[in-house]
């Protein structure tokens, strides 16, 4: 795994490098989000392994798939990656990407699962807390995991906060069993 961060580093520095420059960050990431999702398609995969096929050929095809989500340049980073056989990396680039991303606009995404729906008044008490530890503005997104059975995890980037009863209950397990 961490091979796969190594070698999208390059091209996800590049790719917000180049938005940047071009004051489109919100463009080259829908981009970036569209070309990934395509590029997780196993049929995509295979386009993108095929010896037979020219780097030039696949960037064509890649880029007649997700012609309307194109960022101006977008296409020199997909000849890049063609080239060096690093097209399935696609999507490791845009996890990276979003890093540098929101790094930059100073934003960060939460996604909270809880057992239950949140109300608007504990979505507001949380962000308003993340934002204080976090010391950005937060995004949140919610989702209801019924098998948590009580509390939520919090999730921003490679940090989770387990407030679930789930978890709760797997760490007194392995305490007993210590």
């Amino acid at each position: 795994m961490a091979e796969l961060s190594t070698l999208a580093r390059p091209y996800a520095k590049a790719a917000f490098d180049a938005a940047q420059a071009g004051k489109n960050l919100s463009g080259w990431s829908a981009m970036l989000r569209s070309l990934a999702t395509v590029l997780s398609l196993p049929a995509v995969q295979a386009l993108a392994e095929n010896a037979s096929l020219s780097s030039a050929e696949k960037v064509r095809r890649l880029a007649d798939l997700c012609r309307e989500d194109i960022a101006e340049g977008g296409e020199n980073l997909l000849q890049m990656m063609a080239e060096n056989n690093r097209l399935t990396l696609m999507p490791a680039v845009f996890e990276q990407f979003e890093t540098l991303r929101l790094a930059a606009e100073e934003t960060a995404d939460v996604t909270i699962s809880s057992a239950f729906a949140l109300t608007d008044e504990q979505i507001t008490l949380l962000r308003d807390k993340l934002t204080a530890r976090l010391g950005h503005k937060v995004s949140i997104s919610t989702e209801v995991d019924q098998s948590l059975k009580a509390g939520a995890i919090i999730r921003y980037g490679d940090t989770v906060i387990d407030g679930s009863a789930r978890g709760r209950l797997v760490k007194l397990a392995e305490a007993m069993n210590s």
